[in-house]
């Protein structure tokens, strides 16, 4: 058993790991339970990572205020912390008087909610911006940008952890009771008791809720998939591209990243499996017709993978889709923040949704500040964004810097050194990726991949059954394919 918390934090992804960053300001045991091997393996890391405007919710919604304070504070957070992030701006494309109608409606809507930088741009004035886009006319969201939601996830947990807190994973919650004035936590490996607990669970928040007797809240699952394309194709696209919106869906982008890939999608269906990222190939012939109306620049010969998201939606009985969800309950089930619903644009929201959650504790109980608090960490150094100079000095530094793993995307022995031997402890091949990008060229990991499992071995002592690729029980090998030869000399 584990005792002794403060605050358990149930979940790993972007929110959960940003209120145990924030939270780790002040005097206090903090530890986060996250049932993965690793932080923002569900919903976290599986979107197209945009900062989004804020305009896209109605007025008055924690939607709306959050994603607004979210945008505002990401390039302050973004520097601290030391992930990547644009604020490239957005356009929503539009051809008919229907379209520029509706794109009004958006700006007044923004304009409500506080957003700056909004403004319609004519034809010229937006394929000045992305050549090659089809449309007549565009919404121009200056604030809008776009992010690394892996990155943006690690450096919030490693920050935590810098400052203190404690993160526990392959601990999927299986159980939580009153005892006095504590919460008792089970999961299949351990037992944590915890003054005040925090449900950040994500897909899994309807079942954390139930536990701490809060029930009632329906939870609905929404899929989205997506083809990730060649990073040539990136330098063609300034800023995401989206089309214009309906009521309840923001439609296909075809969205930029931060490394210079292009992404199309989403394609938003409904599930009820909150475990399957499975992509069917109805849904990729789908997202190839509808991104080539807007971007009609690439072929199938682009497509590098697919991926899928999937999405926690809190929906009343009618399942009109409900606002963020944010509570204590105090006669129910007292110190227990309770977070259902938290969807898009949870990713951008995220640091508001914490500061906001601790403000919620703290008008319960006083939090003593930690004047030792440092709210800067230094992410991995990329060999690929450094001068040529750079890399010079940097191998004469250190002559890791001189041994190129991943060929694609140009990721050193140094960097893959870094990694492995991240402050949250994770060992994963997956691990190694998001935190250098190793395995996310054209050959995803086709010459690199065991070079990174065989660094595995070495570094944490493990055996090579013993890695495993992203989840328990995907294990990188599972025994010799054949014995050795031993030639013996007469």
């Amino acid at each position: 058993m584990r005792s002794g918390f403060d605050v358990i934090i149930i979940g790993g992804g972007v929110v959960g790991c940003a209120i145990a960053r924030e939270l780790s300001r002040y005097r206090l045991k903090i530890g986060l339970l996250e049932k993965n091997l690793d932080v923002g393996y569900e919903t976290s890391g599986r979107n197209t990572g945009v900062c989004h405007g804020g305009f896209a919710y109605d007025v008055g919604t924690w939607k709306a205020k959050l994603c607004l304070e979210g945008n505002r504070i990401m390039g302050d957070v973004a520097r601290e912390l030391s992930f990547p992030f644009k604020r490239c701006g957005k356009v929503l494309v539009g051809n008919t008087q229907e379209d520029y109608n509706r794109l009004l409606e958006v700006i007044r809507q923004g304009e409500a909610i506080g957003v700056t930088g909004l403004s319609m741009i004519d034809d010229a004035e937006l394929h000045r911006l992305i050549p090659g886009v089809v449309g007549n006319f565009a919404m121009l969201s200056e604030t809008s940008g776009i992010l690394d939601p892996f990155q943006m996830t690690i450096a919030l947990a490693e920050n935590a952890v810098q400052n203190g807190a404690s993160f526990f994973f392959g601990q999927e919650v299986t159980g939580i009771r009153r005892e006095g004035d504590a919460y008792v936590i089970t999961t299949p490996k351990e037992t944590f008791v915890t003054r005040w607990v925090v449900n950040s669970a994500g897909l899994s928040c309807g079942k954390i809720s139930d536990m701490l007797g809060l029930t009632g809240y329906r939870v609905i699952y929404s899929k989205d998939d997506y083809i990730l394309l060649d990073q040539r194709l990136g330098r063609e696209v300034s800023m995401p591209i989206y089309t214009v919106p309906s009521n309840t869906y923001m439609g296909i982008h075809v969205t930029v990243t931060t490394d210079g890939n292009l992404l199309l999608g989403p394609t938003a269906q409904d599930t009820e499996d909150n475990a399957y990222y499975g992509v069917e190939q109805k849904n990729l012939d789908f997202l190839y017709k509808a991104a080539m109306d807007i971007w009609p620049h690439f072929t199938k010969g682009d497509y590098i993978r697919t991926y899928s998201g999937i999405l926690p939606k809190w929906a009343d009985e009618e399942g009109r889709i409900q606002d963020f969800k944010m509570e204590i309950v105090d006669d129910v089930a007292p110190r227990a923040v309770n977070l259902v619903g938290i969807e898009s644009p949870g990713l951008t929201a995220s640091v508001a949704i914490a500061r906001h959650v601790i403000g919620m504790m703290r008008e319960r109980e006083a939090f003593p500040e930690r004047a030792d608090f440092n709210p800067v960490r230094k992410g991995i150094r990329r060999f690929a964004e450094m001068t040529a100079e750079e890399q010079a000095e940097a191998i004469r530094e250190n002559p890791d810097y001189g041994e190129l793993i991943c060929r694609c995307q140009k990721v050193t022995r140094a960097e893959i050194l870094q990694a492995i031997h991240n402050p949250l402890g994770v060992s994963t091949v997956t691990g190694v990726k998001y935190r250098t990008r190793a395995m996310m060229g054209r050959c995803q990991g086709g010459y690199c991949q065991m070079r990174i499992t065989r660094m595995l071995e070495e570094e944490r002592g493990l055996a090579p059954q013993e890695i495993t690729y992203a989840r328990e029980g995907s294990q990188m090998l599972y025994g010799l394919v054949r014995e050795e030869a031993h030639h013996v000399e007469a």
